[in-house]
């Protein structure tokens, strides 16, 4: 288990391994899953945060059963770029969990995303939607964890593209003469 850049999970995540992604609130902790693919993220449920001990057995559960190969956490990265009291809380919580990796299985790689107004523009899809006030605050946490997740997943399906066109530049070429 260590830290890696997002795009590292692409060659160091055993194939059919899942992504967890986690929305790391003051309350909760929000959770999403990806398909083995890395293309889909949905969400699983929450956890009400105490001491990160008890945290930590409720994540090894899900990181077992889900088969996770790599935790994706929500970084709150301000919107000027820089790094405040909130991304180093979520900084924390990943340095915590290489502490414990005993507790949580110890086979899971992390990396962090930057969630610059995931929950609000969770809220806002809700809000649309013409969900309650009660529902939303139900489900904002996993939602947000979704995308969160998400946003990962593009980032990393549009990075393998890349590396796949620059690997095959001939396949370029042949495109538009079809």
């Amino acid at each position: 288990m260590s830290i890696r850049k997002l795009t590292d999970l692409l060659t160091v995540v055993p194939r059919g391994k899942r992504l967890l992604g986690l929305d790391l609130g003051s309350k909760t902790i929000g959770m999403a899953i990806s398909d083995p693919g890395f293309a889909v993220a949905s969400p699983i449920g929450t956890i009400k945060r105490t001491k990160f001990t008890v945290d930590a057995r409720e994540l090894a559960k899900v990181l077992k059963d889900r088969e996770v190969g790599a935790v994706v956490i929500g970084l709150p990265v301000n919107m000027d770029g820089t790094e405040g009291p909130a991304a180093e809380r979520a900084r924390q919580f990943g340095a915590s969990m290489l502490e414990h990796r005993d507790l949580l299985g110890g086979e899971q790689e992390i990396a962090f995303w930057d969630e610059r107004l995931s929950t609000s523009a969770v809220q806002r899809m809700m809000i649309d939607a013409d969900m309650t006030r009660k529902r939303r605050a139900e489900v904002v946490d996993k939602m947000a964890a979704a995308y969160i997740l998400q946003g990962a997943l593009d980032a990393l399906g549009r990075y393998r593209r890349d590396i796949e066109a620059a690997e095959n530049p001939q396949d370029q070429d042949n495109e538009g003469r079809e």
